[in-house]
């Protein structure tokens, strides 16, 4: 339970704009303390997530039990070709509280691989539908239809991750936002097999100590990127088998690499008979009643996050891919859309009234909540990070104080900063104020995970930075012998805006996959109207092997940088420090632990004399990391040999130092 004066107290001191909405505060934490003590009575957090080890199909002693909760059926029939797709041959008897039940006798009635799918009756009708706890969904070819799959194989996978699992964590998560069936480069649909023999080499080579894996619970329309769910229990069937995601994420582990799961909880796929909706003939069996149960942006339906079952089945849910498939945490989608009852669309975020208001959906922060508690209890190493824009006050502070429990919130106001800046303004129109403030200004106490990019500026419809710097010269401009301002200015913008993004990140970094080499072109899945191509929809790991183009350059960099950023402890400990920022020469110099940072973004002037300011200490310094290296494709007009000694003049003690266009360096004191 929440002691909710000290959770007042404490969130007063981290955000005393939140003075004037302590009574909301008041209000919503009094309502998650009422409903956890509803929810949990006599038991544990733990005992609240098991649904998964008493609905769906479970072997007993003799036989086999299988149960599902549908409160609008008035019959229920299991059926599948274990009997022939008889329909009404087995029916389930409700046991109380909506819940049916069926014990099949006989160890060999059901069997690992069969299809199954059960018989709902209401009101005179029935309609087929697919057990809503089941751990595989796949297409039997028989009937053209996607089924239910018994997963149950008679050798359980043999975990060798060791102690990795709920043991060990990263303080400072360097993320590798990935989607399986687009990671090969090969005209298809990529595997789990082959993205743990092929990708996770170069993911740990780049030193990327996390990967963030898009798209993995079941969904019906591959090009919806995997937001909407229809089977939430199971792994997607196009990448393989359940033990295949194990094989996976066993190997990551191995190498020392966390993986989490990006995970769907703040809507579900409006697919009648594969997914939730209508169920068990109601349209509120798990959602929200009439309007409020459709998201209208995308179609989907709204979880009622006040019903108990429906708190029983999210929270079982998390539970299950912790303990089943070993992930580490979880990257929650469309936060945002969940606090919300307009679920943030075309609202700004400009006021603190906004954040406690009608609009706010008070049953979505308790399952919030709720959720992180369960994570870090069934594994207190567990990452859980947020996707949220409006920047609810809170969201990473722990329940006891007041805030929702998340470890990191994504700062999804950089990448549109970047793109901002790239589409509508000239490079030597960059306010380095405004860039500065926009990279360091968060949430007191509050870690984020930083990036100038993921997955959803690679859509198709908008580009990539790499793709908006170069344009059209990408396609015949990558060549190593070639040269010319465009592509020049783009490969060292494409570097320092990573670097800048890093350097100033809070705690974490993330990149979606192909990013770190400048990737060409967009992100668009086989549809019609691309007749079904999968052109766009893989990643051309052939351009970095490749020791003739510039992406090898850029892949350099951004392993460099990740690894320097690493040995170095950058996102964790200090705060960046602003030493000058220098609006007319578009540069910024700013110190952190200990090393000095100076970006020059200006497209076109170098400058022979920008002054170190070294007032403290005095004493030698030298650079110790370049972006115009030759090996990232710069110039080496930065060296790494000069040592730079502090002497008195007019500015202070301190010394000066070459800066080139578009170039960084990280300079250190000698010891």
């Amino acid at each position: 339970m929440i002691k909710i004066e000290n959770a007042l107290k404490d969130l007063k001191e981290q955000d005393p704009s939140l003075e004037a909405h302590l009574e909301d505060v008041k209000m919503h934490l009094e309502r998650f303390n009422n409903r956890r003590e509803e929810l949990i009575q006599d038991s544990t957090i733990i005992d609240v997530a098991n649904g998964y080890m008493y609905f769906g199909f479970h072997r007993t002693k003799d036989g086999w039990v299988f149960r599902e909760w549908l409160p609008g059926a008035d019959a229920v029939w299991l059926y599948g070709d274990f009997n022939k797709w008889l329909k009404y041959e087995y029916p389930l008897t409700c046991i109380g509280d909506g819940v049916w039940e069926i014990k099949l006798k006989g160890k060999n009635v059901l069997k690992h691989g069969q299809f199954v799918k059960l018989i709902v009756g209401r009101d005179e009708n029935s309609f087929e539908r697919i057990p809503s706890y089941i751990r595989r969904a796949v297409l039997d070819v028989n009937t053209a239809s996607m089924c239910g799959q018994i997963w149950m194989p008679d050798k359980p996978f043999k975990w060798s991750d060791g102690r990795w699992y709920g043991k060990r964590s990263h303080k400072s998560p360097l993320v590798y936002e990935a989607h399986i069936g687009m990671a090969q480069e090969h005209g298809g649909i990529g595997t789990y097999r082959e993205f743990a023999d092929n990708n996770l080499e170069w993911i740990n080579e780049l030193g990327y100590n996390t990967v963030q894996l898009m798209a993995i619970q079941e969904h019906p329309y591959y090009a919806s990127f995997g937001y909407q769910v229809t089977n939430f229990f199971a792994p997607s069937h196009r990448y393989g088998t359940p033990e295949d995601l194990k094989y996976l994420i066993n190997k990551a582990h191995k190498m020392g690499i966390a993986v989490i799961l990006d995970v769907v909880h703040s809507h579900a796929c409006a697919n009648e008979g594969e997914g939730l909706h209508f169920q068990d003939g109601t349209e509120n069996q798990y959602f929200l009643e009439g309007e409020r149960g459709w998201h209208k942006a995308w179609k989907t339906r709204c979880f009622d996050y006040s019903k108990t079952e429906v708190l029983h089945f999210l929270l079982s849910n998390l539970k299950y891919w912790q303990e089943e498939f070993h992930f580490d945490g979880f990257r929650f989608d469309g936060v945002t859309s969940m606090l919300y009852e307009n679920h943030g669309i075309d609202s700004a975020f400009t006021s603190y009234n906004q954040y406690y208001s009608l609009n706010t959906n008070i049953d979505a922060r308790i399952y919030l909540t709720l959720a992180n508690e369960l994570i870090h209890t069934v594994n207190e190493k567990a990452i859980t990070i947020a996707e949220d824009m409006s920047g609810m006050p809170g969201m990473c502070l722990a329940k006891e104080s007041g805030g929702f429990g998340f470890d990191y919130r994504l700062s999804m106001g950089v990448p549109d900063m970047w793109i901002k800046l790239i589409k509508e303004q000239p490079m030597e129109k960059w306010d380095v104020m405004y860039i500065w403030n926009e990279l360091t200004s968060r949430r007191q106490g509050e870690k984020e995970i930083c990036y100038c990019e993921s997955h959803d500026q690679a859509l198709v419809g908008d580009k990539t930075i790499m793709f908006r710097l170069a344009d059209s010269q990408m396609y015949d401009g990558m060549h190593k012998r070639y040269h010319s301002l465009v592509i020049d200015t783009a490969v060292d913008m494409h570097k320092l805006i990573r670097f800048l993004t890093i350097a100033t990140a809070d705690s974490g970094y993330l990149d979606f996959m192909g990013n770190e080499f400048g990737h060409p072109e967009w992100i668009d899945f086989p549809r019609e109207g691309n007749n079904w191509s999968y052109h766009y929809a893989r990643r051309q790991w052939s351009l970095v092997k490749n020791d003739e183009l510039k992406y090898k350059y850029l892949a350099n960099f951004d392993r460099d940088m990740i690894h320097f950023v690493t040995v170095n402890n950058v996102l964790y400990g200090r705060k960046p420090e602003c030493m000058w920022l220098d609006q007319q020469k578009n540069t910024m110099i700013f110190k952190r632990n200990n090393l000095i940072y100076i970006f020059n973004l200006h497209p076109l002037q170098s400058f022979e004399d920008v002054f170190i300011s070294c007032a403290s200490t005095g004493g030698k310094y030298k650079v110790v990391f370049s972006t115009d290296d030759g090996i990232y494709g710069g110039q080496e007009r930065i060296s790494k040999q000069h040592i730079y000694t502090a002497v008195n003049d007019e500015f202070g003690t301190g010394f000066r130092i070459y800066i080139p266009c578009r170039t960084a360096a990280v300079i250190q004191k000698c010891k």
